[in-house]
C-alpha cells in the first residue's frame, strides 16, 4: 500500500474514534420537510386556477395526462418531484406556471384559489373590483 494511501486510511480512522469517543463533532445537515401529500380536489384546484385542461396541466408539469387524470380521480397521488411543483404552484403559481398564467390573464379567466372548510383549497372566480365615480 503506498504510504499517502495508508496515511489517509490512518486519519480517517483517527477521526471516526474521536467521534465514537464524543471528541469529534461531525456536520449536520437539516433538510427540509417533505411536502404533504395532496388531494384529488386540490389538485384539481390548482388546475382550475390556471384555467387548463388535464392535457396542457400535464404538459406544464412534464408528465402524462392520464397521471393527471388518475390524480384528480384519486387513483394515484403525486410524488417526488411532481409533487414539489404541485405544492409550489399552488401557493405561488406565477414561479411555476408563467406561460399558463399570461393566457389566462389575457383571456380573463383566472382563478382565486380560496380555503375551504377544513383548509382544502376550493376554487372561486377573482372577484372585480367596485368603482366609484366621482
Amino acid at each position: 500500500m503506498e504510504k499517502a494511501l495508508f496515511r489517509e486510511l490512518m486519519t480517517s480512522a483517527g477521526e471516526a474514534l474521536e467521534h465514537a469517543q464524543g471528541k469529534r463533532a461531525l456536520r449536520t445537515t437539516e433538510l427540509p420537510a417533505p411536502p404533504k401529500p395532496m388531494t384529488a380536489s386540490e389538485i384539481k384546484a390548482v388546475r382550475e386556477q390556471l384555467n387548463a385542461s388535464q392535457a396542457v396541466f400535464a404538459r406544464y408539469l412534464n408528465v402524462s395526462t392520464k397521471l393527471v387524470q388518475a390524480w384528480e380521480a384519486g387513483r394515484r397521488s403525486p410524488e417526488g418531484p411532481a409533487l414539489k411543483l404541485l405544492r409550489i404552484g399552488g401557493e405561488n403559481p406565477k414561479v411555476v406556471f408563467t406561460g399558463a398564467l399570461r393566457k389566462s390573464l389575457k383571456a380573463g379567466k383566472l382563478l382565486m384559489v380560496r380555503r375551504g372548510p377544513k383548509g382544502i383549497k376550493v376554487p372561486g372566480r377573482r372577484k372585480k373590483k367596485d368603482t366609484v365615480e366621482a
